[in-house]
């Protein structure tokens, strides 16, 4: 759907520079292949409806998080180079055409791409945006933009039930804590590229504090 693909785009729409040669592991080809193969579970214990079901949410998060972690780690790699650019730029004046020019090389690059996220890709990737950013997606349209468009932008996704003010909480938050488990393993398999979160997490507090909490949710 174009309107989504074109929210999503607006927030990377200063994160990419033009100007900028993209390095062999940021080629588009490289970055947005997919790379993720069918899982296989081998049990000797009958599944019950609840644990396949339970198995199958987690293959498609799977799939989201490999879809949309490029994109979150692009992201956070160009807004430390934006920054840079803009503290050399005097002038507002100068800065607003910087950011234009941005923008729509963004558009050309990105665009066919991002409109094919769907909703829950959106939710997964501004997860994302803020475990490698250590920002919002509305805090990032308003330092970059203005507080007008992130107002604005923030009101046309939720149209498409994504909050741009969402942060990523995995002590808290079960999917946060399932989709940071996907993604060490991604790393230590290199299956993604790894970069550390803006705020570091305590895995093995992680797990044990979901262990306990499974179980509870599980009745044991």
């Amino acid at each position: 759907m174009k309107q989504l693909g074109f929210m999503v785009l607006f927030l990377f729409f200063a994160l990419e520079l033009k100007a900028q040669t993209p390095v062999e592991d940021d080629s588009t080809d490289a970055i947005f292949k997919e790379i993720l193969l069918e899982d296989i579970f081998i049990t000797d214990t009958p599944l019950t409806p609840e644990e396949i079901e339970a198995r199958k949410q987690f293959l498609i998060l799977k799939r989201r998080v490999y879809r949309t972690y490029p994109y979150a780690r692009i992201a956070s790699e160009r807004l430390e180079v934006l920054n840079r650019s803009l503290a050399l730029l005097k002038t507002k004046k100068e800065k607003k055409k910087f950011l234009k020019i941005a923008e729509e090389y963004m558009e050309n690059e990105f665009e066919a791409r991002l409109k094919n996220l769907s909703r829950k890709d959106g939710q997964i990737l501004v997860k994302l945006i803020y475990r490698q950013t250590g920002q919002t997606t509305f805090d990032l349209v308003k330092d970059l933009k203005s507080g007008w468009s992130a107002f604005w932008y923030g009101k046309m996704a939720k149209l498409y039930d994504i909050d741009m003010k969402t942060t990523y909480q995995p002590y808290t938050i079960k999917e946060d804590f399932w989709i940071e488990d996907i993604l060490l393993e991604a790393f230590e398999n290199r299956t993604l590229v790894a970069q550390p979160p803006k705020e570091k997490f305590d895995y093995i507090r992680l797990k044990s504090i979901w262990k306990d909490k499974l179980k509870v949710e599980n009745g044991q």
